[in-house]
């Protein structure tokens, strides 16, 4: 059995799970453990390990990170070579397939990087099953958040609930990290119990970083403003567009101002417009800078970044585009900023790809900036407040922009949840 996900969603304490609850000898290593210098060393572990399992059986082999000795032979470091990882690979293959089912050994293995693994690894009789874990959902990561918090004292206030919905697309390992920060700042702030406060402030600290100590020049801070009020106008002005849970123009880390947005609910689907709507709302501050200033600056790096990357998928790996088609055109692994080889798609293909990506950009960034210069009102007084509070809440940016902020927005008050377009 594979069990195949993003790093933090389990997988590993999935195999402590089965180890603590099969009641049977439960043999576990990393597959880097195999690797040496010396040619053969790997097989020869390899065949002691199944040599030591077929003896305690039943029993269970559990390797971690299996893509360490598992890539596919005859590319990359395989290519044309006989190495240690390739005797390695072979002796693991051999074995697995030398099982009858009356040897009663069970073969378990995690990776992140299913797509590099050899075929051989993966056909029927070895490792013909496979587990995809997922990051969980909102009840999921409240049961999560649950068990790291069992031994921590907590407040009163406190709402798992609430916080599960605030923490769209963290997995375990995130959670766990949360829990952890919340309870360092409690006691950093000497108290005996953990309180909301904490949990917020820490999420917070972990999604945009620590707040600087950075004092910035009041143009500067009331271009920010702008930038800001920018991203999350058009968010509010945009129909499909997650609502607008924060605003602020206090330094973080690299950034001067971020605008979070994002859904009420798990999202697990995005259509066209929504997408599209995404990079309106990305192309916000860039279009704000340029309807109040007529000028543009540095601060649109990361929305730019963001805003090409979404563009990309949409037009070569969703099938998005009335041009490009129902085509995949962009390997699917990796953050989508390559092509496939030349053999794959061809030149003119890419050429339409790239002018496909800039039309999508560029109709979203006119669209956002006439929307803004039909609404200056609301961007001025929204910006305003900005500069005046350096931060508001959802339903606090929805009135100053002239706004009722919808009922989701009104739910999260309290909360914040991670960051989405609007990085500066």
């Amino acid at each position: 059995m594979l069990l195949t996900g993003a790093p933090g969603t389990g997988k590993t304490l999935l195999a402590k799970a089965v180890a603590g609850e099969a009641g049977v000898p439960f043999f576990s290593m990393s597959a880097s453990e195999f690797v040496e210098m010396i040619v053969g060393v790997g097989a020869s572990r390899v065949r002691d390990l199944f040599a030591q399992a077929k003896k305690t059986a039943p029993s269970i082999i559990f390797i971690d990170e299996i893509d360490a000795i598992g890539r596919a032979r005859g590319s990359g470091a395989f290519a044309g070579s006989n190495d240690e990882r390739e005797q390695t690979l072979n002796q693991i293959l051999t074995e697995m397939d030398g099982f009858d089912a009356s040897t009663g050994v069970i073969v378990l293995a995690a990776t992140n990087r299913p797509d590099v693994l050899d075929p051989a690894l993966l056909r029927p009789g070895r490792f013909d099953r496979r587990v995809a874990v997922q990051a969980p959902d909102k009840a999921g990561r409240e049961q999560i958040l649950f068990v790291h918090t069992r031994h921590v004292p907590l407040g009163p206030d406190v709402d798992l609930d609430a916080l599960a919905a605030t923490t769209v697309g963290m997995v375990g390992a995130d959670l766990a990290n949360l829990a952890n920060e919340a309870a360092l700042l409690a006691a950093r702030r000497g108290r005996d119990r953990v309180q909301m406060g904490d949990f917020t402030d820490s999420l917070e600290k972990i999604e945009l970083g620590a707040a600087r100590k950075l004092t910035l020049d009041p143009a500067d801070k009331r271009r920010t403003a702008y930038h800001e009020a920018g991203h999350a106008l058009v968010g509010m002005l945009t129909p499909g567009a997650d609502p607008v849970r924060k605003i602020s123009i206090i330094p973080r880390t690299m950034s001067l101002g971020v605008t979070i947005s994002s859904p009420g609910s798990d999202r697990f689907n995005y259509d066209k417009q929504g997408l599209f709507s995404k990079i309106m709302g990305m192309t916000g501050g860039r279009a704000a800078e340029e309807v109040v200033f007529g000028d543009q600056t540095t601060g649109a790096e990361s929305d730019i970044r963001q805003a090409t990357n979404l563009a990309r998928n949409m037009v070569g790996r969703f099938g998005m585009s009335d041009e490009i088609g129902f085509l995949a055109v962009l390997p699917q692994e990796g953050d989508g900023a390559g092509y496939p080889g030349s053999s794959e798609v061809s030149e003119r293909t890419r050429q339409r790809v790239d002018d496909e990506m800039r039309r999508v950009v560029h109709e979203a960034h006119d669209q956002a900036q006439q929307l803004l210069s039909e609404n200056r009102q609301r961007l001025d007084a929204l910006a305003e407040a900005l500069v005046r509070e350096e931060t508001l809440e959802g339903p606090e940016a929805y009135a100053a922009a002239g706004f009722e902020p919808p009922s989701d927005a009104t739910a999260l008050v309290e909360e914040t949840v991670p960051a989405v377009p609007g990085d500066r």
